[in-house]
C-alpha cells in the first residue's frame, strides 16, 4: 500500500480535562511539546509518509484549530470539520465517510506523541494476514494498567483487549492508531446510532480480525501533566534530524 492511497482522520475534538489548566486557553492537540504543538508532529509525519490528505475534527477551541492549520505550512494537505457534539471515534468516522471514498481510513487519536518508522506501519498493513479488516498499532506500556492491553497470537493477530483493568496480562498496549478497511463503514452503520465509541462498540467486534503492528520508537498519550512532562524529555533529549528520520522510515 502507498501512502497516497490513504487518507487520514486525526481526532482532536476532545476536551483535554487531565490537562487543565492548560487546556482551559488550548485545545490538547496544540500543547507545545519541544516549542511546537503536538498537531504539528502528526502533521509533518503524515507528510513524510505521502499520506493523500487529511481530516481534522475540531470540538474545544475549534477557532484556534482552524487557524493553525490554515496557516500550517501542511495547509494543501488538511481540511477540518467541526463537531457541535462530540460523536466519539467511530461516530466521527462514519459521519465523514464520504470524505474517505470508499477507501482504507488511516485513524488517529491526535493527543498521542508518536515516532517510529511509519511508512512501514503503513506498508503493513497490505501485508496484513488473510481475514483481517484492520491494522492496530501498539507500544510498549510503562503504566500497562492505564491503557488498552492487548493479547496476539503468533501470527501477529489481536485476539483479546483488556481495558484500563488493574491487573493487565502483559504490556503490549494499544496506540489508538490504526489502518482500517472501509468494509468497517458498513459495521459502524449497522449500529444505528450517532456516537459510536471506538474501543467499546468496535473493537470488540473485530477481535481475531485486527492486525497488530508494533511500535519500537516512543509513543506517549499527553493525556496528563506528567506524560507531557516525559513526552518534553524525549523530545529534549532527540535531535529533531534523528526523529524526522525515524518518522520517514530512513533510520
Amino acid at each position: 500500500m502507498l501512502g497516497g492511497d490513504l487518507r487520514a482522520l486525526l481526532l482532536a475534538a476532545g476536551l483535554g480535562t487531565r490537562l487543565r489548566p492548560i487546556t482551559d486557553s488550548i485545545p490538547k492537540c496544540l500543547v507545545p511539546i519541544g516549542g511546537r504543538p503536538l498537531l504539528d508532529y502528526w502533521l509533518e509525519t503524515l507528510a513524510a509518509a505521502e499520506i493523500g490528505r487529511v481530516l481534522v475534527n475540531t470540538h474545544h477551541h475549534a477557532a484556534q484549530v482552524d487557524e493553525f492549520v490554515h496557516n500550517s505550512r501542511y495547509a494543501h494537505l488538511v481540511g477540518t470539520v467541526h463537531e457541535q457534539e462530540l460523536l466519539g471515534t467511530g461516530g466521527t468516522l462514519l459521519r465523514n465517510r464520504k470524505f474517505f471514498r470508499d477507501g482504507p481510513v488511516l485513524l488517529i487519536h491526535a493527543d498521542n506523541l508518536c515516532i517510529c518508522d511509519f511508512p512501514a506501519f503503513v506498508r503493513s498493513h497490505s501485508q496484513r494476514p488473510a481475514g483481517t479488516d484492520m491494522t492496530m498499532m501498539t507500544f510498549t506500556a510503562s503504566e500497562p494498567e492505564t491503557c488498552g492491553v492487548v493479547e496476539i497470537d503468533t501470527n501477529g493477530v489481536v485476539h483479546a483487549m483488556h481495558e484500563k483493568v488493574k491487573h493487565p496480562p502483559g504490556n503490549l498496549a494499544n496506540a489508538a492508531v490504526y489502518i482500517v478497511e472501509p468494509s468497517v463503514f458498513d459495521f459502524l452503520a449497522s449500529l444505528g446510532k450517532s456516537y459510536i465509541d471506538f474501543s467499546l462498540n468496535v473493537l470488540p467486534h473485530y477481535m481475531g480480525r485486527i492486525q497488530a503492528w508494533h511500535n519500537g520508537g516512543f509513543h506517549m498519550d499527553i493525556g496528563t501533566l506528567q506524560n507531557l512532562q516525559r513526552a518534553q524529555e524525549y523530545v529534549l533529549a532527540h535531535a529533531t534530524g534523528r526523529m524526522r528520520s525515524i518518522t520517514s522510515g530512513s533510520d
